[in-house]
C-alpha cells in the first residue's frame, strides 16, 4: 500500500489523527520513532532551518519540495507537505502536484493566500478569490491522477474576511474535490467550535501553534469538537530552537556540555538515524575493510 492510500486508511478509521509538524529528516524521524502515524511538513521550520528567514513567501517550490522530498523519503509514515499556494496559477498547481506525486508524498496542504504567502498566524495576510482557488484544487485533483494524493485545502479567510467566509469558502473547496478542510487561525474557542457545527460531514484539520492566534486545545478536545485531525505544527521548530540555546549558552558560559542534563547521546542519535541498516549493508558489500 502506498503511502497516500495509508493516509486515506487512516483518515477512514475513527480517532483523531495526531500530527506533529517536522522540518527536516531529523525531526521526521524522531516524530516516527516516538509513534506518530502521520507528519506533516512546516514551511514556517523549512524557511528557518533552510535560509534562515521567515515564512514570507520567500522558498521557492524547488527548495519546498526537494526538502518535503527529503523527509518522505527518509521515513515510512505517510506525509502531508505544505505547498503554500502551489506556485502560481493552475497550470502551476499541476506541475507541482506532478512532482509532489513522483516524490512519494502522501498528501498536501494548498492555501489560498496571494503570493507571496505568509505564515497564517502572521499579520498582513492577502487572500485570492474563492473562485480562483477553486481552480487550483481542481487542478491539483486532476495532476494527482490515479496516486491517491490526499489534498487538504487551507483557507486564510478568516483574518481578512471574518470567520463565516472562511466558512463558506471551506464548503466551496471540499465540493471542489479537496478531502480536508483547513481554516486557519480561528481566535476563539467558540470559533473552534463553530467550525466543525458549520461543516458536520467535513473531513477538518485544526492547527495548534503555541502563542499564536488560536488556542491550543489538547487532541481529546479536538476530537470531541469534531475535527479530524489535530496538528501542532511548531512544538517541535519551537522545542529545538530552545534545547539548542540552551545547550549552546551551556557551553559559551561553561566551556564544557559536561553537567548539562537536556542532551541525548552519541549512541542514542546513532539510533535515531538507523547507522546499524548502514552498517549492514558496508558488511554486505564493502570488501575493504578499515580500521575501526
Amino acid at each position: 500500500m502506498n503511502k497516500c492510500n495509508l493516509l486515506r486508511k487512516r483518515l477512514s478509521e475513527p480517532g483523531i489523527i495526531l500530527s506533529p509538524g517536522v522540518y527536516d529528516c531529523l525531526s521526521a524521524k524522531i516524530a516516527e520513532r516516538t509513534g506518530f502515524e502521520v507528519v506533516l511538513t512546516s514551511g514556517f521550520g523549512i524557511s528557518g532551518s533552510v535560509l534562515g528567514y521567515p515564512d514570507y513567501g520567500l522558498l521557492t517550490a524547488t527548495e519546498m519540495l526537494n526538502a518535503a522530498g527529503n523527509i518522505s523519503k527518509s521515513i515510512d509514515i505517510p506525509l502531508i507537505a505544505d505547498i503554500d499556494t502551489g506556485y502560481g496559477n493552475p497550470i502551476n498547481v499541476v506541475r507541482t502536484i506532478g512532482d509532489v506525486v513522483s516524490l512519494g508524498i502522501a498528501g498536501v496542504i494548498l492555501e489560498d493566500q496571494e503570493w507571496p504567502k505568509r505564515c497564517g498566524h502572521l499579520e498582513g495576510k492577502r487572500i485570492i478569490a474563492m473562485e480562483e482557488h477553486i481552480e487550483k484544487i481542481r487542478a491539483a485533483r486532476f495532476a494527482s491522477g490515479e496516486s491517491g494524493l490526499v489534498i487538504v485545502a487551507r483557507t486564510d479567510a478568516r483574518a481578512e474576511l471574518g470567520l463565516e467566509e472562511a466558512i463558506r469558502r471551506g464548503k466551496a473547496y471540499y465540493e471542489a474535490g479537496a478531502d480536508i478542510v483547513f481554516i486557519e487561525a480561528p481566535q476563539t474557542e467558540e470559533e473552534l467550535k463553530e467550525i466543525p457545527s458549520a461543516l458536520p460531514d467535513v473531513p477538518l484539520l485544526a492547527n495548534m501553534i503555541e502563542g499564536g492566534k488560536t488556542p491550543c486545545l489538547s487532541s481529546q478536545d479536538l476530537e470531541k469538537l469534531g475535527f479530524q485531525l489535530g496538528v501542532f505544527a511548531l512544538s517541535g521548530l519551537f522545542a529545538a530552537t530552545k534545547g539548542i540555546e540552551d545547550c549552546f549558552r551551556f557551553l559559551k558560559e561553561n566551556g564544557t556540555t559536561s553537567g548539562f542534563e537536556n542532551i541525548s547521546s552519541f549512541a542514542v542519535y546513532k539510533e535515531v538515524i538507523d547507522i546499524k541498516k548502514y552498517q549492514e549493508l558496508e558488511e554486505k558489500f564493502v570488501t575493504r575493510k578499515f580500521p575501526s
